[in-house]
């Protein structure tokens, strides 16, 4: 089996990295980061090929790395129900996916610090040179270095991430901090409301401790808020000056951003929600853009996750795409016992079918709430999967 090159050490390259070393593969992983990853406020919805490798491989019970919720509730601006159907979804924070996934591959072959500087993979191995001036080769390397992925614009200097025309403002509460009144209307449910040109969506994640018991849990928001192209630098410029290109990381919002965001929550939202988003200590900002490439593999070097297709959150499907981009590369390497010449186009044929899939998808859900303001409560389309609602 090929030694494999795993660039950036985040959900979907950890869960990559875990396969091919499950398949017999040598693999390393290089993370550009110099500390360990974290990711504050970032609550995820969690779907069965996101908690597939903790379950199958690790032999982890669902219930206690991710949370539960029994009903998917709409709620009118007086905060009663407009619309409540059963279903279970399940949710998760980033950290504890992460710590999971982590911990299974190990600190030896999971290397920090090294940033990617430039690459080779034309010929029949791949030459990776990291910006410390080491240089290491492997028979494939695996891009997993997210949205604004260095590897991307490397291959495919023409691609470029498209701005959606809308913001979601995220951040979590401890459940604990919310009224009894508020928490127990929202404990088991995923709640959304509908606003004109947007809408939002409340549920439980664990702890920050992995907790996954009401009342030790976080609440987390994701609010999705229309900017004009022209307004989104100021949006995504911090406190300290920076201008980021996708999201201001929680602390860094500006606080008239935060309380322009605050007072209209107040006006506008459902009690409930409106407890919940007021309550947010550092709710944070990130722009929503969509990544379409025409190619996933090229010689010896492939992109998975969001280095390849980045696609809006509607689907729940982000985390879903990246590990299954990490199965699917797995099980065509094991078919072809290692040749990569004749894997590599068979798992880019079926990736690039699913990302462009995937990506019409969560744009058909996002225009319909965020332009055509046609989103309606219910709608069969909202109902999360990867391959298709509830697929």
């Amino acid at each position: 089996m090929p030694t494999v090159a795993v660039v950036g050490g985040s959900l979907g390259g950890l869960t990559t990295a875990l396969l091919l070393r499950d398949a017999g593969c040598d693999v390393t992983v290089y993370e550009r980061s110099a500390a360990a990853l974290s990711a504050r406020g970032a609550g995820i919805a969690v779907l069965e090929q996101t908690l597939r490798y903790p379950v199958e491989r690790l032999g982890l019970a669902p219930e206690t790395i991710s949370t539960q919720t029994h009903q998917v509730r709409f709620l009118d601006p007086d905060g009663s129900t407009a619309h409540a159907e059963s279903r279970l979804n399940r949710f998760s924070a980033w950290n504890t996916i992460y710590r999971v996934l982590h911990d299974a591959f190990g600190s030896e072959r999971y290397l920090l610090g090294m940033e990617l500087a430039a690459f080779r993979g034309e010929g029949r191995r791949a030459e990776l040179t990291f910006s410390t001036g080491e240089v290491r080769e492997a028979d494939l390397l695996v891009c997993a270095d997210g949205i604004g992925s260095p590897a991307r614009q490397r291959l495919f200097p023409q691609v470029a991430p498209e701005y959606a025309g809308y913001v979601a403002w995220r951040g979590t509460v401890p459940e604990a901090m919310l009224s009894e009144a508020t928490s127990e209307s929202l404990r088991d449910a995923i709640t959304y409301q509908v606003l004109p040109h947007s809408h939002i969506l409340v549920y439980p994640i664990p702890g920050l401790d992995g907790s996954v018991q009401p009342g030790e849990r976080l609440v987390n928001i994701v609010w999705y808020r229309n900017v004009t192209e022209a307004d989104l630098p100021a949006h995504l410029t911090g406190r300290d000056g920076v201008r980021r290109d996708v999201s201001i990381p929680p602390g860094q919002v500006r606080s008239e951003q935060v309380d322009e965001m605050r007072g209209f929550a107040a006006d506008h939202l459902a009690p409930q929600i409106a407890e919940v988003v007021t309550s947010v200590p550092e709710p944070f900002v990130q722009a929503i853009f969509d990544i379409d490439v025409p190619r996933m593999a090229r010689g010896r070097v492939c992109l998975v996750g969001d280095a390849a297709f980045a696609v809006r959150p509607h689907a729940a499907a982000g985390t879903a795409k990246a590990a299954e981009d990490g199965w699917v590369l797995a099980e065509e390497l094991v078919r072809a016992e290692g040749d990569l010449d004749a894997s590599l186009p068979r798992w880019e044929e079926r990736q690039l079918a699913l990302g462009a899939s995937l990506l019409a998808r969560t744009r058909a859900v996002g225009d319909s709430s965020q332009h055509r303001d046609d989103f309606r409560a219910g709608d069969p389309a909202l109902v999360f999967g990867l391959y298709g609602p509830g697929q």
